[in-house]
């Protein structure tokens, strides 16, 4: 089959949807504006000049419509607003504003076709469009998959500059002027013949009815805000302790609630005894939820005993009860055809059956959960035929969606107001707390109540970054050139049971089985990856970095066990590897340059070596390590990346270093297992995280070489995992294969 008719074949599902969107709505439906959602409750005074901007007396809001949960997205969104509108930096504010069509992200849509990052064929870059296309039209809100800077940067910088124009359009009115000849800057529209001035607030009201002129966009090279590290707008009221989290929401006369559900996933609920937790002090009511049981209180805590209280009959979990159960149904999912194969190149049967040598591994990644260290909360508000609910949320939309089927009404009827997020990492793009507290608040209607999961609950009722079980062969020639190489992933799809959770149809390949191998800046003349969708039935999701934090792992870890086959330094082989991907292997050449790599190190140390491509995202790495009194110690790590440009050095340095001691966590200890269909990690001293004294040194350097925009939140996490275990059989002789890597060895 010809290279086009397979890209065609495996794109048919993402291809056809694209299409039939465009067919349905037509180009009309897709050009034409959302409605502005501030119009809904201005008040008397404010003036919209479009969904991204407000003015009142105080002053300019920029609505930053992305879920802000510490990685500093809501001050770079208004950044790039502010770039546009002209308004001192210190005097911006921002809010998250109201869930609505209008703040959909089509860049995740686009960002999910079948295609590698670096593959900008006609097909590929016509299945882009079309999904950007359609992500407009399904007009979710949603933030993930490190795309909110990459769907802003134009989005954003667009309603900057149309608040701009109109601004001095109203100004030009008043002055019977040409708007063209007028300027702004810090707030202000200024007519440099006569240098009157005018307050954007004092032509707001005109403003927004004005009918601007259409101009570009600033170049770059006038940028005054992006490009730079600019101060955080989070972080005063972060700082004060002012910051109000899902969990610091306060309301008159409000209740307070907690929930169990079945600890055996997706089991029922048989029944249940609560007399003996409606005797104790302080409990208003105990509500059957359906798939569990709630309490409501006058507090937490002792909604927390309460419900702990009470006796319930569980149903049995809809998987295998043990973790050995999970491992088989794993090796089951081999026997099953591929949902994925992504990359095909050559033919690595022949080249298997003419190799006289070759080289086989089998790696294993378990379930984590997310660990925010904000527990899973949200508070709502049930009056008659309308609601109201408080959380940190990445889909405020489907909040809305769910919350309002569950009340049995209609979406409009059900408000979300997004707070700050206690950590995401994906966990927070789920539904099921608020429709937890929207029934509970259906009890006792005209009560707000606040729910909050207790961290137990909120550890062992995760939908989990799935297990995965890797088998990988190489095959050489005499010479030990490497001649193929054959990829083989079983794991549940994380997409098929997120979208399955949302009632969307799914099918057709699910990239996320083999991210992180399938599609990396790579060639091998014979190069074949497939992806199988093990039944495993444990509930799954999106975990930061996704399939690239195991797809990493075992891709760079086969590749050093490749290079130390063949006797060749990893990272000599890799750049030869990387021959025909400049921005690769530039980004590989500086890792080496800071890091010194291929100087003599000390004895007792081990340095390790992974790249990997996520997110748009190029990310190498060099981990260091060394034994003390038998304990591996993680020294330092050196991380160069290229996202393409820059729009916040200090706040991208940042994210990468959150990404590598969220990837190092996991490698060292993080696991999720399963014993009588229940998960056996209840708590922080269960699921632990790395402490400041065992955190690395890190230096840091950006590379600006890649034309398209790339992530931020998630590329810095696949590449540390295997740079670890390579970096420990630099120093040791031995190659683990099977994480957490605790089960194998001490860390101090």
């Amino acid at each position: 089959m010809g290279k086009l008719k397979t890209i065609a074949r495996r794109s048919f599902l993402i291809g056809s949807v694209a299409v039939a969107g465009g067919a349905a709505f037509g180009v009309y439906t897709y050009k034409k504006p959302y409605a502005n959602p501030l119009l809904d409750d201005l008040a008397e005074g404010d003036a919209t000049l479009n969904p991204f901007v407000l003015i009142n007396k105080d002053g300019v809001t920029i609505i930053t419509p992305r879920a802000e949960m510490g990685q500093g997205i809501q001050s770079t969104l208004a950044a790039m607003v502010a770039e546009e509108l002209d308004v001192a930096w210190e005097s911006v504010k921002f809010e998250h504003g109201p869930a609505a069509s209008a703040y959909y992200n089509n860049a995740m849509f686009a960002a999910g076709v079948p295609f590698n990052e670096f593959d900008k064929s006609f097909l590929a870059e016509t299945l882009r469009s079309g999904m950007k296309k359609l992500g407009k039209i399904l007009a979710i809100q949603l933030t993930g998959g490190s795309t909110a800077t990459i769907d802003g940067i134009d989005k954003m910088r667009m309603a900057g500059c149309s608040a701009r124009e109109a601004l001095k359009t109203a100004a030009a009115e008043r002055w019977d002027v040409e708007a063209a000849s007028l300027k702004t800057e810090n707030g202000a529209v200024i007519n440099p013949a006569n240098g009157e001035k005018l307050d954007y607030r004092e032509i707001a009201s005109e403003a927004a009815d004005a009918r601007p002129a259409t101009v570009p966009l600033r170049d770059p090279s006038q940028w005054k805000y992006l490009g730079k590290s600019m101060p955080r707008l989070d972080m005063p009221a972060k700082a004060t302790g002012t910051a109000e989290f899902g969990i610091d929401v306060r309301l008159d006369d409000m209740l307070y609630a907690s929930v169990r559900t079945n600890p055996k996933l997706g089991g029922k609920m048989r029944s249940y005894d609560a007399a003996e937790a409606k005797k104790m002090p302080g409990v208003v009511k105990v509500v059957d939820l359906g798939d569990g049981v709630g309490v409501i209180a006058d507090n937490t805590w002792r909604a927390f005993n309460a419900v702990n209280a009470i006796e319930v009959e569980w149903g049995g979990a809809p998987y295998p009860a043990t973790q050995a159960g999970m491992w088989e149904a794993l090796e089951k999912g081999f026997s099953l055809d591929p949902l994925n194969t992504l990359r095909d190149d050559g033919d690595v049967v022949k080249a298997s059956a003419d190799a006289p040598d070759g080289i086989t591994a089998e790696y294993r990644a378990p379930f984590l959960a997310h660990s925010c260290m904000e527990p899973m909360n949200a508070t709502a508000l049930v009056n008659g035929d309308s609601a109201e609910i408080w959380t940190g949320t990445q889909a405020p939309g489907i909040v809305e969606q769910f919350a309002a089927e569950a009340l049995g009404l209609d979406t409009e009827q059900v408000k979300v107001h997004t707070t700050f997020l206690g950590g995401g990492f994906g966990r927070r793009g789920e539904y099921d707390a608020a429709v937890h507290a929207a029934k509970l608040a259906n009890a006792v209607k005209g009560k707000p109540v606040k729910m909050t999961w207790t961290r137990e609950e909120d550890m062992t009722h995760d939908f989990y970054r799935p297990i995965a079980l890797g088998r990988f062969n190489a095959y050489f020639d005499s010479s030990k050139n490497l001649k193929g190489f054959d990829a083989k992933v079983s794991s549940p799809s994380p997409t098929y049971d997120a979208m399955g959770r949302l009632g969307f149809p799914v099918g057709g390949p699910d990239p996320q089985l083999t991210e992180g191998i399938h599609n990396q800046p790579i060639d091998i003349e014979n190069y074949r990856v497939y992806g199988y969708n093990a039944k495993v039935g444990v509930p799954v999701g999106f975990w930061r970095s996704v399939g690239n934090s195991f797809g990493g792992f075992f891709h760079e870890s086969f590749l050093d066990e490749i290079a130390h086959h063949r006797g060749v330094d990893p990272v000599e082989m890799r750049l030869q590897l990387m021959a025909n991907h400049s921005v690769a292997k530039a980004v590989v050449e500086k890792v080496a340059e800071m890091s010194n790599w291929g100087s003599k190190i000390n004895a007792g140390s081990g340095m390790g070596f992974a790249h990997t491509l996520s997110f748009g995202t190029y990310v190498a790495q060099v981990v260091k390590v060394s034994q003390i009194d038998g304990e591996i110690k993680i020294d330092k790590v050196w991380c160069v990346a290229d996202p393409g440009k820059v729009i916040d050095p200090q706040n991208f340095e940042a994210q990468m270093m959150s990404g590598i001691i969220y990837g190092l966590t996991s490698a060292i200890m993080g696991e999720i297992t399963f014993e009588d269909g229940e998960a056996e990690q209840f708590n922080f001293p269960d699921y632990d995280a790395m402490r400041m004294v065992q955190c690395p040194e890190m230096e840091f350097a950006t590379l600006s070489n890649k034309a398209r925009l790339g992530g931020a939140g998630e590329p810095g996490t696949p590449p540390s995992i295997p740079a670890l275990a390579n970096a420990i059989f630099d120093l040791t002789g031995e190659r683990y294969r099977e994480l957490p890597l605790n089960k194998h060895i001490d860390f101090v």
